[in-house]
């Protein structure tokens, strides 16, 4: 039988307002453990063999659940378009999570990314993994549903207003100066005027990213050549080198004393470690990658010129967090992380005016301003941070 409830459904009203309706698609729900309710919320759960059943109990009943598990290998079902279709027929927020039951391939996990999926869980699921994200989606989602009032729809009227008639502006009055870079691009080394690529911004969209080209044609196939010198990783090594301040502040070892080439280290600081091992951010002092040109237009920020057009068409505003690429983007899909991805991407944002040319600035501090702005952006806030964003511009070092 198709549509199974894995537990009897209270009646009262008080119930049904804290139930979450929920879908399994796929084969092997018996070995997956889910929740039985996550704090107050039961889960709802119906289970479907095939993505059909599903679409049709959807279309007989005219409701969409709120969560859906769907296994990342369907029998005749391509998932990724599965989890395109519910995203695009929901009209409220939805948590789409790939269950995976072997090891992912990097493709399906981009592919899996550009469609807007919530998570993927990759058997045997450590303890507590999908209550934690589960209880994560209920918060989002009430603190969505308590914060859209009529302040914060008329703050993102003004916001995309402002956006749409500026950038129009600029475009038109700079036009002659953007024609003039083109050519003197071309001349300078070869390939083309404009470095397109896929960039991830508000809510996870990917979307073409538009810059003068700086760097010499190929330049993205030699990141993995030039990580020793990538500065993030570097100040990632510098705040390790510091030990933990957990042990510091108790002034005894929080957890197992670990012995590890010759040092001692404690068992919490060295598994923070190892996830942290792997830098989110990229940049180079002195990037090797760069043209001639491309150091002048980077020094002055005009490669940044052509995102007037992803301003003008919606992908980015004038002020936000920036659009990552996707390899960055992907590193950020923690509980503590995510959150950056709340706020509008933007041309100019909170750590650029406020760290921008100084080498000192650690990935963490990146990431916190970033989250920052993503709790207290607003449209006064937006203008205050543009006028901050002059001064920035004459900044010493190359970033």
């Amino acid at each position: 039988m198709e549509n199974n409830p894995i537990h009897p459904v209270k009646t009262t009203s008080e119930v049904k307002s804290s139930i979450i309706d929920a879908f399994y698609i796929g084969n092997y729900k018996s070995q997956i453990g889910l929740p039985f309710h996550v704090d107050n919320c039961y889960l709802h759960l119906r289970c479907f063999t095939n993505a059909i059943n599903a679409i049709n109990w959807i279309k007989a009943n005219s409701k969409m659940p709120q969560i859906i598990f769907c296994e990342s290998e369907l029998s005749g079902t391509n998932s990724i378009e599965l989890l395109s279709y519910f995203k695009k027929e929901s009209k409220k927020p939805l948590a789409f999570y790939f269950i995976c039951l072997n090891q992912p391939s990097e493709s399906f996990i981009q592919e899996a990314l550009n469609a807007k999926a919530d998570e993927l869980f990759e058997l045997p699921l450590k303890d507590g993994i999908v209550y934690e994200k589960i209880k994560l989606f209920i918060n989002k989602k009430n603190n969505s549903d308590s914060n859209k009032d009529d302040k914060t729809d008329k703050n993102d009227h003004l916001k995309r207003g402002f956006d749409i008639i500026l950038s129009a502006l600029a475009l038109i009055a700079l036009s002659p100066l953007l024609l003039l870079f083109a050519v003197l691009i071309k001349i300078d080394s070869k390939g083309p005027v404009f470095f397109i690529s896929k960039r991830v911004g508000q809510g996870y969209k990917v979307f073409d990213f538009y810059k003068f080209r700086s760097m010499k044609t190929g330049a993205e196939h030699l990141i993995d050549k030039l990580k020793d010198q990538n500065q993030y990783a570097q100040n990632n090594n510098e705040e390790k080198a510091n030990g933990c301040e957990e042990c510091k502040k108790l002034k005894h070892p929080c957890s197992t004393i670990l012995h590890i080439d010759g040092k001692e280290i404690c068992e919490n600081f060295h598994n923070r470690s190892r996830l942290e091992n792997k830098a989110s951010f990229i940049k180079f002092k002195n990037d090797p990658r760069v043209t001639p040109l491309g150091q002048f237009l980077r020094k002055s920020s005009i490669d940044e010129l052509p995102q007037l057009i992803n301003i003008l068409k919606g992908d980015m505003s004038f002020v936000g967090n920036r659009p990552l690429p996707v390899y960055e983007a992907e590193q950020l899909t923690t509980d503590k992380w995510s959150l950056r991805f709340n706020a509008p991407a933007g041309l100019t944002g909170l750590w650029q005016v406020s760290k921008r040319g100084k080498s000192e600035m650690s990935e963490t501090e990146r990431k916190e301003l970033d989250n920052t702005y993503a709790l207290n952006h607003s449209f006064v806030g937006d203008l205050k941070l543009i006028l901050r964003t002059i001064p920035a511009l004459t900044q010493k070092e190359n970033v």
